[in-house]
């Protein structure tokens, strides 16, 4: 287990245990009485550092070295049912961009996402999770094909945003967002989005127009990463916590301005610490949210789908 630098009183308090457990394997001598409130006092130290996460805080933990991805989430969530397919038919297959069917409690679903990688090879391959313009056609062109089937989409966000490079602008990057955006709109078949790390940028906005737009509570959604915010404000990644702040991205934030229909709690702590049990409980989400929309008129779910998003945001004529 890694620890960010916030986390240091939790280390101290985990390392106390491991040193109390083995003692009493080590010895005769019962310390059940002193692991147990050990247990406790590490218990009441967690719920009290997550009710006072900063939004810097909740950045870091999406980041979280052992947090899982979305391949970890889809082939638990699934149970092993999960399928992947492949390509966009136009330029090559984008591993950054995963999309396949499985099945939960009973229901197909076509499922989308994005991939960051799990070691350093991996995360090259997957470009750390930021999708070239194929990446998108291929969301698109499995979209399609759930519509084609009558099939629920969910999609798992967990992007620092969409490939920057000059080929993936050569290639229409912002062409293929938009076309996503514009598709997803009118797309006849419920969608359901979750945020599931990081959600940046057009890169994430790319698979997010959906019936349900739910986040996990230590996630953040924003137009800008708070490293790129405080670069462009104050020329230097110092600031980023207050463009944290002032960016108003965390989970709360988000639903407060109703930009975001619901929050998934977190095991205590955050998802690293109890991934089965995220596991588990966001299936259960899928599974409860998709209830509520499968018999819903077709016509009437894309009409409340384009007006929840247009009416998000403030205009003055």
């Amino acid at each position: 287990m890694e620890y960010l630098a916030f986390e240091a009183p939790i280390r101290e308090m985990d390392e106390q245990l491991e040193r109390t457990r083995a003692m009493a394997q080590e010895s005769d001598v019962d310390l059940s009485a002193a692991i147990a409130a050990l247990e406790q006092s590490r218990t009441d130290l967690l719920k009290s550092m997550s009710e006072h996460l900063t939004a810097w805080q909740r950045v870091q933990l999406s980041r979280h070295p052992n947090r899982p991805y979305t391949l970890a989430y889809l082939n638990a969530m699934t149970q092993g049912t999960f399928s992947e397919l492949h390509g966009d038919r136009h330029v090559k297959d984008d591993k950054a961009m995963v999309g396949g069917w499985g099945w939960i409690n009973g229901e197909s679903y076509l499922f989308l996402g994005q991939q960051k990688g799990i070691n350093t090879k991996m995360r090259q391959l997957r470009n750390f999770g930021m999708a070239n313009p194929e990446g998108y056609r291929k969301a698109l062109r499995l979209m399609k094909m759930a519509e084609k089937f009558q099939r629920p989409v969910v999609c798992l966000i967990d992007t620092p945003g969409a490939f920057p490079g000059l080929e993936a602008e050569e290639r229409g990057q912002g062409e293929a967002i938009a076309r996503n955006i514009f598709e997803m709109a009118k797309l006849r078949t419920p969608v359901i989005c979750i945020i599931i790390g990081e959600g940046a940028s057009g890169g994430a906005l790319g698979i997010g127009v959906g019936d349900r737009v739910l986040m996990l509570e230590n996630t953040w959604y924003s137009v800008i990463s708070p490293e790129s915010c405080s670069s462009i404000l104050w020329r230097s990644w110092d600031f980023k916590e207050q463009a944290a702040e002032a960016l108003k991205l965390t989970a709360n934030d988000m639903l407060a301005n109703g930009l975001i229909d619901g929050i998934v709690p977190e095991p205590l702590g955050g998802v690293h610490r109890n991934p089965e049990g995220m596991f588990a409980s966001l299936a259960e989400t899928i599974d409860r949210e998709y209830r509520a929309l499968k018999d819903r008129d077709l016509d009437q779910l894309v009409d409340e789908r384009i007006e929840k998003f247009c009416a998000m945001g403030v205009v003055n004529e």
